[in-house]
């Protein structure tokens, strides 16, 4: 079993954590109200977590164009 974060934009992986040496990263998740883990978390059938954040190339695009938050998708 493994924590893997993705980008919720582009879908990029930026890495994975075994779960294992995840005890703070569960701990901070447990405190996640139910309209948060259903919007960042999904839970695979191999038993692994995805945590969808967002990576450091998306993160500068919505700084340079903030417009962009308001699209449900703006990378094609």
């Amino acid at each position: 079993m493994a924590i893997r974060y993705t980008c919720r934009h582009c879908e990029t992986e930026i890495g994975t954590l075994p779960f294992e040496s995840a005890k703070e990263t569960i701990l901070l998740l447990q405190k996640m109200d139910e309209e948060e883990v259903e919007h960042f978390l999904t839970y695979e059938k191999d038993g692994a977590l995805t945590v969808r954040c967002i990576c450091e190339h998306c993160e500068q695009s919505l700084q340079r164009f903030p417009d962009y938050y308001t699209l449900n998708k703006w990378l094609q």
